[in-house]
């Protein structure tokens, strides 16, 4: 009996919103600040977050979604899973990062940026 396989690229979208979803509780992000990290109105961010809208695989969105759950996974290694260490830290001005890293993840540059910087302080570990 023959069986279908799942849309592989639908299954990669839905996890990865459901994943971006729990980044944003986590951290506290407002619609309009999950909304400019991954390029998304903050409507879309809203259905994003509870489940009416998923990432498509092809989508520059898909890609920054990414970056955020990477960045969310080193800090929160590095943070021990403390959440409000990460968020004190997201919202705390960084001399070497020239900003505050829950501004700085509004660009492409800045959300590579900050992730980098994240992982080069994790790797010392």
């Amino acid at each position: 009996m023959a069986t279908a396989l799942p849309d592989r690229a639908a299954d990669q979208g839905r996890v990865l919103s459901e994943a971006i979803g729990r980044v944003a509780g986590c951290w506290k992000l407002t619609n309009e600040q999950l909304g400019a990290i991954l390029g998304l109105s903050p409507a879309t961010a809203s259905r994003l977050r509870s489940g009416g809208f998923r990432l498509d695989r092809s989508s520059k969105a898909f890609e920054l979604g990414q970056y955020l759950v990477r960045l969310f996974r080193s800090l929160d290694a590095l943070m021990g899973s403390d959440d409000l260490a990460s968020i004190s830290w997201l919202r705390t001005a960084n001399l070497d990062l020239d900003g505050r890293p829950i501004d700085l993840i509004r660009t492409v540059r800045g959300l590579n940026d900050v992730a980098d910087y994240v992982d080069d302080h994790r790797a010392q570990i």
